[in-house]
C-alpha cells in the first residue's frame, strides 16, 4: 500500500511541477509538512508521519533535477506554540537528501498553524518576484488565529504566479472545506482521503490528469458584474466568496464552470448565451440564471438571504478564545464550524450552535436575520485540572511517559464503577472539565493510587498524587526469566505473582513491602533461584541473583 501511495504522490509531483499549472525548468517549490501531534495518528495501521516519510523519500528522486525544492515544517518542536514554524531546508537544486534526512528526524508534537506556514513558504520562494508553488501536506485544520482562505486570496493577488496544492489526510468534508480554499483561491488542487487507499486513488484519479485548457472567449470587454449582498438593501459586507458560471443547454447547466473566482464583486466576460451563476461563501449559497445578450452588459446584485455569525469559545468570562474549543453551527443542511473562534456567513433562520471544550459542552439555538451580524461569546465555565505525581510525599517527582493518569467520575454507577472521563500519559497533563467532584487515578507500572479532587469553575486545580512507591531492580546473569512475587504466602501456601519479564534484568515500580525475586536460569525448564527484596517509598532497591 505504501508503494502505491509513493507512486501516486509521484504522479502528483509530476503534475505540480511539470503541468501548465505548476513548475517548469528553473522553477521553485516548497513542501509544507504537518508535524503536529496528530500526525502520530494511524492510516491502515501505520502512522501518518511514517507514511509521509516513506512517500517523500520515494518521490524526491523522481522530481526534475533543475527544480529548486525546499521544506517547511510546523508543530515539531513545541506543544501549544503557534509560532513553531521552521524553514528546515531552503529551496535549492541539491536539497533532496537534506529534505529526506530532515523529515526522518521530525517528532510531531504541536499545533497546526497552516496559514502562517504557507506564508513563510511563499516568502522563502520570493513569490512577489518569481513563480512559486507550495504543496501542503496536513492531517488537520488551522488551530491558530489565522484565516487560510483570506491568506490564499492575498497571496494570489500579491504573487507573480503563486499556486498552492493541499493534501488532506483523514479530514472530514467540513474540515476539508476549511483548508481547500488555500488551493482553490490560488488555482491549485485539494485532495481529500480518509485512508491510504483513498488517498492513493485520489492522487491518481484527480491529480495525474492534466486539466483541459479553457477556450478563449471571443468577447474581449467585460460584460458581467455581479455583487454579493447579505440581504436586499442590507449593509455592505466583504464576503469574498466563490463565483462560478456554468453554460446551460435549455434548463440543464454544464458540469464545468467556464468562469469563476473569489471576491465580493466579480466581473468577467461571457459569450452571449444562458448561464447558471452559483455563489457560495462559508455555509451560505445562492444561484441565479443569467441571460447574456450581444452588446448588453449586466450589473446586478445577488442576494444571499444570510447573516454573519462570530463565535468565540471561552474557558472563562473575559478570557481569550481557547483554540482547543470547537463550535459548530447548523441550519437545515447548512453546516459550518471552527476551533476557538471564527466568523461564518450563514443562511438566515433558526441556527443551532453547539460548543465543546475539553469534556464540557453546551447547546443553544437563535434566530439569525438576513443582513444581521451576531456575536456569540460562549463561556464554557470549565475548570482545569493539572496532574503530577511523586514517588513519596516530599520525594522525587515522577518524570517520563510511563506515568498514566486518568480522570474518573466522582460518583459510582449502580454496579460500583466510575465513568472514565479523560486520561493521558506523562506528568503535567491538563484536563478541561466541567466543575464537579472527580477521582484521579495514577498508575506507574504496579504502583496504583486513586485520589479524590474537586474542580471549581474558572480555576486551575493542581494535584500531585503520592504514589507511595519505590523501584526494584533485579539482575540475574544467565537467567531465562525473572519474576516478582509477594513475599507473604496465602492460606494455601502460594505466593501472589506481581509481574515478570524474559531476560537477565528487570526493573519495576512497586508499593513498599517485602517481595521475592525468582530467576529461572538457562531456559524455561532451568533451575529456579530466588532472593528476598525490600521496597521502600522513594527509594531504589537493587538485588542480584548469582
Amino acid at each position: 500500500m505504501i508503494r502505491k501511495l509513493i507512486v501516486s504522490l509521484a504522479a502528483f509531483a509530476a503534475t505540480a511541477f511539470i503541468s501548465p499549472y505548476a513548475a517548469q525548468a528553473n522553477d521553485k517549490a516548497v513542501i509544507v509538512l504537518d508535524a503536529s501531534g496528530s500526525m502520530w495518528g494511524q492510516i491502515d495501521g501505520k502512522t501518518k508521519i511514517e507514511i509521509a516519510r516513506e512517500t517523500l523519500s520515494g518521490v524526491l528522486d523522481t522530481l526534475p533535477a533543475d527544480l529548486d525544492l525546499g521544506l517547511v515544517a510546523y508543530g515539531h518542536r513545541e506543544k501549544g506554540n503557534c509560532s513553531d514554524i521552521e524553514e528546515i531546508v531552503a529551496p535549492g537544486p541539491d536539497s533532496r537528501q537534506s529534505i529526506r534526512d530532515a523529515v526522518g528526524k521530525l517528532n510531531p508534537k504541536g499545533k497546526t498553524p497552516i496559514a502562517d506556514s504557507v506564508k513563510a513558504a511563499a516568502e522563502a520562494l520570493r513569490f512577489t518576484e518569481d513563480k512559486a508553488t507550495v504543496i501542503v501536506i496536513t492531517d488537520g485544520i488551522e488551530t491558530c488565529s489565522a484565516d487560510p482562505c483570506a491568506l490564499a486570496s492575498e497571496l494570489d493577488k500579491m504573487g507573480v504566479d503563486f499556486t498552492a496544492h493541499v493534501i488532506g489526510f483523514g479530514l472530514s468534508e467540513e474540515e476539508g472545506r476549511q483548508v481547500a480554499c488555500l488551493a482553490e483561491n490560488t488555482g491549485g488542487k485539494y485532495l481529500q482521503a480518509s485512508n491510504a487507499d483513498e488517498l492513493s486513488g485520489a492522487l491518481t484519479e484527480t491529480v495525474a490528469a492534466k486539466p483541459e485548457p479553457k477556450p478563449e472567449p471571443a468577447v474581449t470587454e467585460e460584460n458581467i458584474r455581479m455583487t454579493a449582498v447579505l440581504a436586499e438593501g442590507g449593509p455592505d459586507y466583504d464576503l469574498n466568496g466563490r463565483w462560478d458560471y456554468f453554460p446551460m443547454t435549455g434548463d440543464t447547466p454544464s458540469d464545468d464552470s467556464i468562469a469563476g473566482g473569489y471576491d465580493t464583486e466579480f466581473t468577467t466576460t461571457l459569450e452571449p448565451g444562458r448561464y447558471l451563476l452559483r455563489y457560495r461563501k462559508d455555509a451560505a449559497q445562492a444561484e441565479t440564471v443569467v441571460d447574456v445578450k450581444a452588446g448588453e452588459a449586466i450589473d446586478r446584485e445577488l442576494v444571499l438571504d444570510a447573516g454573519v455569525v462570530t463565535v468565540r469559545v471561552l474557558a472563562e468570562e473575559g478570557g481569550e478564545p481557547d483554540h482547543a474549543g470547537r463550535f459548530d453551527l447548523k441550519n437545515g443542511e447548512a453546516e459550518g464550524g471552527a476551533y476557538g473562534e471564527g466568523t461564518l456567513v450563514f443562511p438566515a433562520g433558526e441556527v443551532s450552535l453547539s460548543t465543546r471544550l475539553g469534556k464540557s459542552d453546551a447547546e443553544e439555538t437563535f434566530q439569525l436575520k438576513a443582513g444581521e451580524t451576531v456575536i456569540k461569546d460562549i463561556v464554557m465555565g470549565i475548570g482545569i485540572l493539572k496532574i503530577n505525581a511523586v514517588y513519596a510525599e516530599g520525594g522525587p517527582a515522577v518524570e517520563g511517559g510511563d506515568l498514566r493518569v486518568d480522570v474518573l467520575s466522582g460518583k459510582k454507577s449502580l454496579d460500583g464503577k466510575r465513568q472514565e472521563i479523560d486520561g493521558a500519559y506523562g506528568p503535567g497533563n491538563e484536563f478541561k472539565l466541567p466543575p464537579g467532584d472527580y477521582v484521579v487515578k495514577a498508575r506507574l507500572q504496579n504502583a496504583i493510587v486513586e485520589q479524590e479532587v474537586s474542580v471549581p469553575r474558572g480555576e486551575m486545580t493542581e494535584v500531585t498524587v503520592d504514589l507511595n512507591a519505590g523501584v526494584l531492580s533485579a539482575k540475574a546473569p544467565g537467567a531465562y526469566r525473572i519474576d516478582i512475587f509477594e513475599a507473604k504466602t496465602g492460606l494455601e501456601g502460594n505466593r501472589k505473582q506481581i509481574d515478570g519479564t524474559y531476560g537477565e534484568e528487570y526493573q519495576i515500580t512497586l508499593h513498599p513491602g517485602e517481595y521475592l525475586v525468582v530467576a529461572t536460569m538457562g531456559d524455561s525448564q532451568g533451575a529456579k533461584k530466588e532472593t528476598a527484596a525490600t521496597v521502600a517509598a522513594a527509594e531504589r532497591a537493587e538485588v542480584t541473583i548469582d
